[in-house]
């Protein structure tokens, strides 16, 4: 086996054992942090479908329970910026800037956070969490086994992709979101330890957690029907991801600081209590919605809402200091994006099952978000586990839609604080690597 760094036999065995044991913990964070949120939501809303929970629960329930993650925030804040200094909690960050380093206590800490704010109904990706434990093991034992920088930065890439790939049961797309996403570059000598971490992740989390489909949609046919509609549909999720990730960076570059840290929290989530009343749908990652958009199962209206009312909500979370991730939020922006075009697609060429365009949507925004084409692909093959009936269709949509953003803008939603000097210079870092 064709090992990433030029070792000998003893630094390569200590290398492949670090990648075990990183694929190892992964799986075993993401089981614990999953349970964590499904007590939460458990203790909170009397249930573990969040939106069927919050359908029932009474105003004060929504706007109590949302004020309360917003004060768990702020405080929570405070206490994990006066555990460690330096180098931030950002996983692209810290790759790009820091050579992977993290510092271990801030880290998991925001990881816990992260799942108690999510699963009291913070607009944002479960995610985050099991990325960041996954990402945080992989920096120190890099440094215990006295691993290089760019080891270093490969393994944490690997380690975080290993925790998505635990959390969503979806192995080989975590493979290729480490790579093609955190690292930017798709080689063998990458993809090797990558596609080991994140097997292992998926195989430890499979003994405690279902090993089942995200989402279960019906087999949809593809017809030239959706592939002329792709083509349509696909640059404007491009333009649409644009948007998302411009708004993305506004907020990220306009977090709180000082006393504002304990304030911010609780007005934004307080807001999106209120907003929760009428729409409980914006609460939580938005996997809940997404599953009903996938089956055609929200009515027209309420989806055209749900595409500008989702994506401010987690926007809203995001820029008051709200940890959690963005992975499944632009997932669920996709696959309403996709229902919307879709619907109107239909009033002129009807035919076509409405969840389909979801499906399609929910890829290509994806694509466009994260510039993470062959990941977004897989991904959505994984957690429906569906590929031949819509392939082609996807194909053409993620592809559009990746082109417009990438010819737009630069940026994808990972490394949307950075500038587009830094993004150059990032890429131009990354060609040698990939030789």
């Amino acid at each position: 086996m064709d090992s990433p760094p030029t070792l000998s036999t003893r630094g390569a065995v200590i290398f492949w054992v670090v990648v075990v044991l990183i694929g190892t913990g992964a799986g075993v964070g993401a089981v614990l942090l999953t349970k964590l949120l499904q007590w939460v939501q458990q203790l909170m809303w009397h249930g573990t479908n969040l939106l069927d929970a919050a359908e029932r629960a009474s105003p004060w329930r929504h706007l109590g329970i949302l004020l309360g993650a917003g004060a768990l925030t702020g405080a929570g804040q405070i206490v994990l910026r006066r555990l460690t200094s330096g180098n931030g909690i950002d996983i692209t960050e810290a790759i790009s800037r820091y050579a992977g380093r993290l510092p271990a206590l801030r880290t998991l800490g925001s990881a816990v956070l992260s799942i108690l704010v999510v699963g009291m109904g913070a607009s944002l990706g479960r995610e985050g969490a099991p990325k960041q434990v996954g990402a945080v093991l992989a920096s120190t034992l890099s440094d215990r086994a006295g691993l290089s920088n760019e080891q270093r930065r490969l393994l944490v890439a690997c380690g975080a992709g290993a925790g998505m790939a635990a959390a969503y049961g979806v192995p080989l797309g975590g493979a290729l979101f480490a790579l093609e996403v955190l690292r930017g570059v798709l080689a063998l000598r990458l993809i090797l330890p990558a596609l080991l971490a994140c097997a292992i992740a998926a195989g430890v989390s499979w003994l405690a957690l279902p090993n089942a489909p995200t989402y279960l949609i019906p087999a949809y046919p593809a017809s030239a029907t959706v592939v002329c509609w792709a083509v349509v549909a696909g640059p404007i999720a491009g333009l649409v991801s644009i948007a998302y990730v411009h708004l993305v960076a506004w907020a990220d570059r306009n977090k709180p600081s000082g006393w504002l840290r304990l304030v911010a929290p609780v007005v934004a989530l307080g807001a999106v209590g209120l907003l929760s009343i009428a729409f409980p749908q914006v609460l939580g990652n938005g996997k809940d919605i997404t599953q009903l958009a996938f089956t055609d199962q929200v009515a027209p209206l309420l989806m055209l809402s749900l595409v500008a009312l989702r994506p401010l909500a987690t926007v809203a979370c995001l820029g008051a200091g709200v940890p959690g991730g963005l992975f499944t939020p632009s997932l669920a922006l996709g696959a309403l994006l996709g229902g919307v075009l879709g619907i109107a697609w239909s009033s002129i060429w009807p035919g076509v099952p409405a969840g389909l365009f979801a499906v399609i949507g929910a890829a290509a925004v994806l694509a466009a978000t994260t510039h993470g084409p062959i990941s977004a692909v897989v991904l959505i093959i994984e957690l429906t586990g569906h590929d031949r009936s819509f392939i082609l269709p996807m194909l053409v949509a993620v592809v559009t839609a990746t082109v417009t953003a990438r010819t737009l803008d630069r940026r994808s939603i990972y490394d949307a604080r950075f500038s587009t000097q830094q993004i150059e210079k990032q890429e131009r870092d990354r060609r040698p690597s990939a030789t």
